[in-house]
């Protein structure tokens, strides 16, 4: 309890910040379809918000330095205020998507200032109930964001975006009231993307195939849902169970992370969630509820794929790395993230909604066989880091998370150890 009385105002911001970048790039997809928009540049919306994340990721660590947590977060909430306000200025895909690059930015900057401070604030002691409230917080948001998106496809076009930017802007409330002092500014985190690929080749990849299938399916998901048959509540839905799938596989997924050989977890994980994409398209023209079903099951298999890449690679870094090797990790991940859509949105133009599915499976294809190759490189570390759940949110994510390079001994929590 303590605990969420001393981060209340921070969690809250998160929520609010959630709610309103993550109800945006769903509800774009079917305002820019009922527009007129070609599906590619629906999915050009989509690459410009991870275009503009990328850049918050790298930027805002510096602008934290130069200005402090409080007034950087005020500025990237503006930001993306003014993103998704000014959708109802001009209806262009091209605006959009630099509207989209706004938000993108807003939220990179947000998630990498709230966790500053929470690294700076939190103790060891503490850390891993912060961390347990703190992932709470960003799926249960995350999960009603998605949930929305039926509410808002039933009022008109501008009073959607002007209730988004509404929730956008009551995000800097709780920030603006806290009593907590605001912390000293942090060195920003060096990036070095060829720090994954030293490390763990595999894990690098890893990371990628989890950027494609979260953004693909998060940001051209819509496409599929509305080519199948689906009403706007009813993709909310199917996009919301896939987040309920995905918190709900990180401690089973965890244990065998901690248990097993990681590369195979990756593998059988990869091979499953090629299963889930199969069973999508089977059971598509099997109604709403079958492919909502099928949804929950897709995140089950994909979404902990990050976590278990990150975990493998940290089982052959050096203590003083882990804070970058994090910051590459998302770096990659981001990079996979930014094409995803617009090749997933281009395929279903030239093949059909079943296309976004195909380009799923092609990827984790590419995974197994790599995971494969990469198993008779090097044989596994007898003593490994705990498997932790790893929010996709900013670079600075790594220092929030400790890892213990002991054997394994438990899943998901196990980070209130010294590096």
């Amino acid at each position: 309890m303590r605990v969420l009385v001393t981060f209340a105002a921070l969690f809250l911001s998160i929520a609010f910040l959630q709610l309103a970048a993550g109800s945006t790039g769903s509800f774009d997809a079917l305002t820019g379809l009922a527009e007129g928009f070609h599906r590619t540049e629906v999915g050009m919306l989509g690459s410009a918000h991870f275009v503009g994340f990328l850049i918050g990721c790298w930027w805002v660590p510096r602008l934290l330095g130069e200005v402090g947590h409080a007034r950087a977060y005020s500025a990237m909430t503006a930001l993306g205020a003014i993103g998704i306000g000014g959708h109802v200025m001009v209806v262009d895909p091209y605006w959009w998507s630099l509207f989209r690059m706004l938000v993108g930015l807003c939220v990179a900057g947000c998630y990498t200032g709230v966790e500053a401070w929470l690294q700076a604030k939190v103790t060891n002691e503490s850390r891993g109930r912060m961390m347990g409230v703190y992932r709470i917080v960003d799926v249960s948001a995350a999960f009603l964001a998605q949930a929305m998106i039926g509410y808002l496809a039933q009022i008109e076009v501008y009073l959607a975006y002007n209730l988004l930017t509404m929730i956008c802007c009551a995000s800097l409330l709780p920030m603006a009231l806290t009593k907590s002092d605001q912390p000293a500014t942090p060195a920003a985190t060096r990036l070095r993307p060829g720090l994954a690929w030293r490390y763990s080749p595999l894990a690098t990849l890893g990371v990628v195939v989890a950027a494609i299938s979260a953004a693909s399916l998060r940001m051209v998901g819509p496409i599929f849902g509305q080519e199948i048959g689906l009403t706007p509540e009813q993709i909310g839905y199917f996009l919301a169970v896939m987040v309920i799938g995905g918190a709900a596989a990180q401690y089973p997924i965890g244990w065998l992370a901690d248990k097993y050989d990681r590369r195979w977890v990756l593998i059988w994980l990869s091979a499953a969630a090629m299963g889930a994409c199969g069973i999508t398209v089977v059971l598509s023209g099997f109604g709403a509820g079958a492919v909502i079903v099928a949804s929950g099951i897709f995140g089950f298999t994909t979404y902990p794929i990050y976590s278990v890449s990150a975990a493998h690679a940290h089982d052959f870094a050096s203590d003083a790395d882990r804070v970058e090797l994090s910051a590459a990790l998302m770096f990659f991940y981001a990079v996979g993230a930014i094409g995803a859509p617009y090749g997933a949105s281009a395929l279903i133009d030239a093949f059909g909604p079943k296309a976004l599915y195909g380009l799923i499976s092609a990827a984790h294809l590419g995974l197994v066989v790599f995971g494969i190759l990469r198993m008779r490189a090097r044989p596994t570390r007898p003593k490994r880091t705990d498997y932790v759940y790893v929010p996709r949110t900013s670079f600075v994510t790594g220092k929030l998370l400790r890892r213990s390079s002991g054997a394994a001994g438990g899943s998901g929590d196990q980070t209130d150890q010294n590096p």
